[in-house]
């Protein structure tokens, strides 16, 4: 089974960003909406405010990580696209503490039971 399908088109994100549901904690902010395609898609990103090229992309490698183990952990709800977008606090955290707070999330939002 695939882990993920990526979102690498703006209209994706912005479509999220704008009519999707979201939930914050202080190491992650996630927006979530259903689809249609029978796969969840997911996309992941830090802003130039988190750090340089290095902080950005640990940051991204965290949230990754994070994901990967609520999916293999985690029942989903039907198909969802994903957008997990950093704060500046991620890059400091472990993913083990970013995978509580994804959860937490998710929960909150309905995708996983």
């Amino acid at each position: 089974m695939l882990k993920y399908v990526t979102l690498n088109q703006n209209k994706d994100f912005l479509r999220l960003y704008y009519r999707g549901k979201s939930f914050a904690k202080p190491a992650i902010v996630v927006y979530a909406m259903k689809n249609r395609h029978g796969v969840c898609r997911v996309g992941m990103t830090a802003s130039k405010k988190i750090g340089n090229a290095v902080e950005r992309n640990r940051s991204r490698r965290i949230i990754r990580a994070a994901y990967q183990s609520v999916f293999k952990d985690e029942t989903f709800n039907g198909s969802w696209d994903l957008v997990f977008v950093a704060r500046t606090k991620t890059k400091y955290r472990k993913s083990t503490a970013v995978k509580r707070e994804m959860t937490e999330c998710l929960k909150k939002l309905g995708v996983i039971a």
